[in-house]
């Protein structure tokens, strides 16, 4: 595709970083909007985005080195030259969502509710940041004899001269898709961390299954890809969460009616006393 877009003078602006870029001032535009319209807090989201950001970064790359942890161990100089390369999407999510919590426990706040604020926010930065992989050539698909097929001719890491399923524009279009599913469904529940439990629901079904379409050497647990067993305990995490949050929002508020009942059940008896 377009590894890099153009250049001014000396410096070189590629496509990817540009897109990483697009997607985090998005993210954090969309987050601080719907934190002032919920009002949710005291502006908390930028400090919580950027410790969240430091934390998947640290977990993007943690990952990627456990994925390659047998070349690492060949070759341990393949550490410092992949220092500014070589990132996974689960690592970052992972590491993000605990350095939010940490965040949270220190700043003494609601994790649940910054937990359902942030998450769409992060579906849409994905969604740029395929966009990103797909002028790289990064996290390309498998041959395809079809006729929607895309073919890379200068890419430093998809096979040139090939057609292959382009899975970064399928996957940045089903991110879109989950952004704007949360973003309605937001609106409707009231129940702290369900928003951000299906967030993890829906990422990890769509990425299951376009793991089987994707081409490019990313590690293995078996059968399966790194991402596709990742993916099976982030959706029984997302379930969980889901299912708890409205279990326990539920016995609150039947715990709230209980107490108002008795309370009323008191006032009546004190006026009938007086």
């Amino acid at each position: 595709m377009k590894e890099v877009l153009f250049e001014i003078g000396p410096f070189k602006i590629y496509g990817y970083g540009l897109m990483i870029a697009i997607g985090v001032i998005a993210a954090f535009a969309v987050a601080m909007y719907r934190e002032k319209k919920w009002k949710v807090g005291d502006d908390k989201v930028f400090d919580l985005g950027i410790w969240s950001l430091i934390g998947g970064l640290i977990g993007a790359k943690l990952l990627f080195w456990i994925t390659e942890l047998p070349s690492l161990i060949e070759n341990p100089a393949k550490i410092w030259s992949t220092m500014s390369t070589g990132f996974v999407v689960y690592g970052g999510l992972i590491g993000g969502i605990l350095a939010g919590y940490l965040f949270c426990r220190v700043k003494k706040l609601v994790f649940l509710k910054y937990f359902d604020l942030v998450m769409p926010s992060i579906a849409l930065a994905q969604a740029f940041g395929r966009i990103g992989c797909f002028l790289a050539g990064c996290c390309y698909g498998r041959e395809t004899h079809t006729g929607w097929g895309i073919i890379f001719h200068e890419s430093a890491y998809a096979p040139n001269g090939v057609s292959l399923i382009p899975t970064q524009l399928i996957s940045s279009g089903l991110n879109f898709l989950n952004f704007l599913a949360l973003i309605l469904i937001a609106r409707r529940t009231k129940k702290n961390g369900q928003v951000g439990a299906l967030y993890l629901v829906f990422y990890s079904i769509g990425r299951f299954v376009l793991e089987f379409f994707r081409g490019d050497p990313r590690g293995n647990v078996g059968m399966l890809s790194t991402s596709q067993f990742i993916a099976i305990f982030m959706l029984i995490a997302g379930i969980a969460i889901f299912v708890g949050c409205g279990r326990i929002k539920d016995s609150e508020t039947e715990e709230t009616a209980e107490e108002a009942a008795a309370d009323g059940e008191e006032n009546a008896s004190a006026e009938k006393e007086q």
